[in-house]
């Protein structure tokens, strides 16, 4: 099922007050057939506000949605996962998973045995078996997330909605779920859009990642062209660690952490700075270096206090220049990206 966002507005007024904003505005987005797009963007940026109206529970202002269906499976519906999950606490994970089937008509609805066969089948996918008998509050957060997506992928949907799945989880389970997420949905291959603020969740899961920003689609491309190639300068700081740089008689650029060059000497033409903090994360190592020149960050006036260059490289090969705090260094943009928009 593909889907069609049709030039979309939502407005929203607070009560008591004699204007709003619009929480969508004026979006047009088209989502191929069994794509996996995320929404990302900081909060207040719409992306949860479009996904309800795509999924029915908010009503455009003006503009439309249309879900092309598919011929084969006519009359399907749309799965929506919220972000904690929205469980029965009464009910097994097996009558979970079945309670959509068992609440179709009568007509439509599967017998006893193909519900337990299609909530086995489920088990599994979502790595849960032996799991049937528990009750939600038996279950880590990670295990009750896997039930609510079981639930709403057991009666066939032709989309589904995500709406931050694993925000209420730890760092080391959103990572295992991200990339569980990724290989379930090379398996099943339902058309999938996912709301989220995680940059690295977008990037590593998605398809495509349309980055939002009041209410409009900053840019929505591959993950690794919105990393590399950010249309904006609020896509190029909202996605990943970024320095703005301000070089000689040109307007001001921007240069990514991994992509300046650190030497001890000026033998690649840089500016000399002061290692002022250094810390290993992993294989990493982030240097924060206080340039004399070359990163006066903004566009600001004669004498603002220049803002320290972020740098990553390798941690082997910052122990072997023998980097440390203090040490005199010279630093060069080994790319720079500039825009027409102004610094914000």
């Amino acid at each position: 099922m593909s889907i069609e966002i049709i030039n979309v507005y939502k407005h929203f007024k607070p009560f008591g007050r004699a204007s709003g904003t619009n929480a969508v505005d004026g979006v047009n987005l088209h989502i191929a057939s069994g794509e996996l797009v995320a929404l990302l963007g900081p909060s207040g940026s719409g992306k949860t506000t479009l996904l309800r109206i795509i999924a029915g529970l908010e009503t455009a202002d003006s503009g439309e949605v249309r879900i092309a269906e598919d011929a084969t499976r006519p009359n399907q519906p749309v799965g929506f996962v919220f972000q904690h999950y929205a469980l029965f606490r009464h009910m097994s994970v097996f009558e979970n998973i079945a309670f959509g089937l068992r609440v179709r008509p009568k007509n439509r609805r599967p017998s006893d045995a193909e519900i337990a066969r299609r909530v086995n089948e489920l088990l599994g996918l979502v790595q849960l078996d032996g799991l049937a008998d528990r009750f939600p509050n038996q279950l880590s957060g990670g295990q009750r997330q896997r039930v609510a997506l079981a639930r709403a992928l057991a009666v066939e949907p032709s989309v589904l909605l995500l709406d931050e799945p694993f925000g209420a989880l730890d760092a080391r389970v959103r990572r295992e779920l991200r990339t569980w997420l990724r290989r379930l949905h090379q398996e099943i291959s339902v058309t999938t859009v996912l709301v989220t603020h995680d940059q690295e969740e977008a990037l590593e899961v998605a398809d495509r990642v349309v980055v939002m920003n009041h209410g409009r689609i900053e840019q929505a491309g591959h993950p690794s062209d919105i990393y590399d190639h950010p249309a904006t300068p609020f896509v190029a700081e909202f996605i990943g660690d970024v320095n703005v740089v301000e070089l000689p008689g040109r307007a001001p650029a921007w240069v990514r952490p991994h992509e300046i060059e650190v030497s001890l000497d000026d033998r690649f033409g840089g500016e000399p700075g002061v290692i002022i903090d250094l810390h290993e994360a992993g294989p990493v190592a982030r240097l924060v270096i206080t340039p004399d020149g070359v990163a006066r960050a903004g566009a600001g006036p004669e004498g603002a206090q220049v803002k320290p260059v972020l740098v990553s490289m390798g941690r082997d090969y910052a122990r072997q220049l023998k980097l440390a705090r203090g040490l005199r260094v010279w630093v060069s943009p080994k790319r720079t990206r500039t825009f027409d928009s102004p610094v914000i």
